[in-house]
This record gives structure tokens, C-alpha cells and sequence, in this order.
């Protein structure tokens, strides 16, 4: 009979010493599978069900118990175990785990440490492969850091020894299901209704846009939402080092880099990606984060004919992002930082800023146009500022270019947006 006192991982009958282990109950329907990763979730569950019978016979815990028992255990064979509860529940954004006792998540914005924890490390390295057989990457002592995404596509970062001296970390960001939309952003109350037919006139005009901001500040988020204004007509090439954009239309194209081989060869970088989808025939070319060299091939692609392109940076105001931006192009080209400067201010029409209020809360902080490049510094014209002391997102100019949106017929609705604008 398997069982174990209270204190052991598993479910208990309330008020009692006796109860069963999911792990030895997981071995034991393991077993009698005989290991079979074909077999259905439902004969998973029947061969459960059989075992928590037969072994479960000195255990009078309750129905619910039982259910939660047997969901227990189907999750630690065909899901991601104790973590399974926190990817079904809507409300948490943020999985992170460090080593075997320390689970956190976010939820609305609030960090919280859960009373959960792993039995032993074979635990959570049995987790850790599940999670990066899927996207067929490699992670081990040599190569010690890797992204990857679940099948929901939330994305997964892990880190293990001996470069955390943690024990294993993992991080897993989870999405909305079925993508990020403009509808979603206004009800989540991530910037006013009313600036959404200006987001809708950019995009439509094709206005070359970056989104910058701090790690979890809703940039892919955002990227997504803006895609819905994107006409179905367009040939969109996706660009990303773990897939986490989920667009929904019949003319796209989604690319994802590749990690080296055990020999260090065969990898396929950002800027291999950017440099292959300039051969596809894009409409726009969607980047869903710049970090590197990439940013010279980026930039290429943004200032060659592929007007409305978008992509993102990790930055901590618009003009900073423009400063990174100059020093990730710097480390991928060999040219004088005022070339380089110019490059950057005829490729990249307009700037999002985003960030975190202090109650966790995510906003729309600053928008910004560039205008160019003087010789000296970049030529910002500010558009939109957040008040933290009014808590508004308030309109502090208006567009300098309008030519796109006279050419797409969209000049009157954006001046009908000026005059109707509130925050």
C-alpha cells in the first residue's frame, strides 16, 4: 500500500495520519503503462482512477480529495505538475520558480510566494525537459541557458547550475489565451478608449513603429493588439528568438531562431531571420524584440520600402531606447555614431513607451514622433504624456508628418481624434 504521513506531499484525509503520495501513485501508473507516451489522456486518467482504488483502500479522504488527488497526479504525468494549477488560473501573468522551494507568481500585478514546492530535483529536471522538448532545444550543464515556449505559447526562460547558484530557475510568462487585443487593453484599463483611433490611423498609414519599456511593461502585449489594424491584404513576417506573438490572419509568416547543435554549429540567429524575410515579399516586417546586433538588419529592413514595420526594445524612456538602440546598432556595423544616428532617425517614425505605475498597474506613459536628426541630438516632437498626479495619459502635441496619413485618406479622421480626445 502506498502511503505517507501528513507532512509528505499529496492529499490527506482531514484529521487523519494517512494519505496517498502522488509521486508514488505517478510511478505506479507509470508502471503499469509500462511508460507508453502514446496513451491517451483518458486511459491515463482510467489507469489512475485503478490505482488510487487498489492503493487507496486504508484512506477514507473525501470525494474532493480524491478529485483533487487524481487531477494531482494526471498533471505531474502529462502536464507541468504543481505548476499546472497556476497556467489554468486566468488572473496569475507570471510563473517563477527558484530551485526546489521557492515557487512565485504575479497576479494582478502582485508578487506572491505560493506554499508550494518541488519533492527533489529529479522533479523539477524531469519538468525542465518536458518544457524544452517541445520547441526541440537544449538545456544541460554546458548549455546552461535556454528560451522555449509551452504549447498555450507562454514563454519559458530557464536557468540552471553551475551559472545559478540557486539550483534551477525557471520563469514562465504566460499570454492571453487566444492573443492580446485592442478590446482587452481598454478593458484591462491599460490607456483611455479614446486613443485607439489614433494607434488604428498609425498602423493603417503605415507609420514605422517602436515599443520600448521594462521586462513584463506589456510590449509584446501591445504589439499584439496593434496587429488587429494590420489589413487582412498585407504579408506579415514575424521575427522572434521564442514565439510568443499569436496573430490571427491567413497571410503571415512566423520565424523563430535556432539554437546550436551539441557541436555549436547549425544556429540561426535574428539576423539570419531579418535578412531571409527581406526574400519573402513582406508587407511589414514584425521584430518582437530587438536586444543585439540584429538591430543593423532591423534597421535595413525599417528604412528599405518596408513602411509600418514594428518591433520593440527593452528601454526606460523613448529617448533611451533610441540611445540603446544606437549602441546595439554600434556593436553590429562598423560606421560613425552620427551615421548611425541618422540611420535610426529616418527608419523609426514613432515611439511607445510603456511602464508600471506603482500598483503593479500597466500604462502608456509616453509617445513620442521623431522628427530627425540635427547633427547633434534626435528631434523629438512628445505627443503624449502620462501625469502620474492627474493619473491620465494627456495629449502634449500632434503630429509634424501627416503625408502618410493624407495618403491613405486618414488625415480627417485623425484631426476628428484631436478634437475628441480625452483622457
Amino acid at each position: 500500500m502506498i502511503c505517507r504521513c501528513r507532512k509528505e506531499t499529496g492529499a490527506a484525509m482531514n484529521g487523519g495520519d494517512i494519505m496517498l503520495d502522488k509521486y508514488q501513485i505517478r510511478q505506479e501508473v507509470l508502471h503499469q503503462l509500462d511508460c507508453d507516451l502514446k496513451a491517451t489522456d483518458e486511459a491515463v486518467y482510467r489507469e489512475i482512477d485503478r490505482t488510487i482504488l487498489r492503493e487507496g483502500h486504508a484512506w477514507y479522504g473525501s470525494l474532493q480529495e480524491k478529485k483533487n488527488l487524481r487531477q494531482e497526479v494526471f498533471d505531474s504525468i502529462r502536464r507541468l505538475d504543481i505548476l499546472e494549477k497556476y497556467l489554468r488560473d486566468e488572473e496569475v501573468t507570471e510563473i517563477m520558480v527558484t530551485g526546489l522551494e521557492h515557487i512565485f507568481i504575479e497576479r494582478r500585478g502582485v508578487l506572491i510566494k505560493t506554499p508550494d514546492r518541488f519533492l527533489d530535483e529529479s522533479e523539477i529536471y524531469r519538468l525542465i525537459d518536458q518544457m524544452v522538448a517541445g520547441t526541440n532545444r537544449m538545456v544541460n550543464e554546458t548549455v546552461p541557458i535556454v528560451d522555449s515556449r509551452l504549447p498555450d505559447g507562454s514563454r519559458v526562460h530557464i536557468v540552471l547550475p553551475p551559472v545559478s547558484l540557486s539550483g534551477p530557475v525557471i520563469t514562465i510568462r504566460k499570454f492571453q489565451k487566444g492573443g492580446m487585443t485592442m478590446d482587452k487593453l481598454i478593458r484591462y484599463r491599460e490607456f483611455p478608449e479614446t486613443l485607439a483611433p489614433l494607434l488604428s490611423c498609425l498602423i493603417k498609414s503605415r507609420y514605422s513603429i517602436l515599443i520600448d519599456g521594462a521586462t513584463n511593461s506589456g510590449k509584446s502585449s501591445l504589439l499584439n493588439a496593434l496587429a488587429e489594424y494590420i489589413e487582412p491584404d498585407e504579408r506579415i513576417i514575424t521575427i522572434e528568438d521564442s514565439a510568443e506573438l499569436q496573430f490571427h490572419m491567413d497571410n503571415l509568416v512566423r520565424l523563430e531562431t535556432r539554437d546550436a547543435n551539441a557541436e555549436g554549429e547549425n544556429s540561426i540567429s535574428m539576423e539570419d531571420l531579418i535578412k531571409a524575410s527581406l526574400r519573402m515579399r513582406p508587407s511589414r516586417i514584425i521584430v518582437g524584440e530587438v536586444r543585439g546586433r540584429e538591430a543593423v538588419s532591423m534597421l535595413m529592413a525599417f528604412s528599405t520600402g518596408h513602411n509600418g514595420s514594428l518591433s520593440s526594445i527593452h528601454a526606460n524612456s523613448c529617448r533611451d531606447a533610441l540611445r540603446r538602440l544606437e549602441t546595439m546598432t554600434l556593436m553590429g556595423m562598423d560606421m560613425p555614431l552620427r551615421a548611425v544616428q541618422g540611420l535610426i532617425a529616418s527608419s523609426i517614425d514613432i515611439l511607445i513607451h510603456l511602464g508600471r505605475l506603482p500598483s503593479g498597474r500597466r500604462k502608456i506613459l509616453e509617445i513620442c514622433e521623431i522628427r530627425g536628426f540635427d547633427g547633434q541630438d534626435y528631434v523629438m516632437n512628445p505627443l503624449f504624456s502620462y501625469a502620474p498626479e492627474e493619473g491620465k495619459l494627456l495629449k502634449t502635441g500632434e503630429l509634424f508628418y501627416t503625408d502618410r496619413l493624407k495618403g491613405y485618406h486618414l488625415y480627417e479622421k485623425y484631426c476628428s481624434f484631436l478634437e475628441e480626445y480625452h483622457p
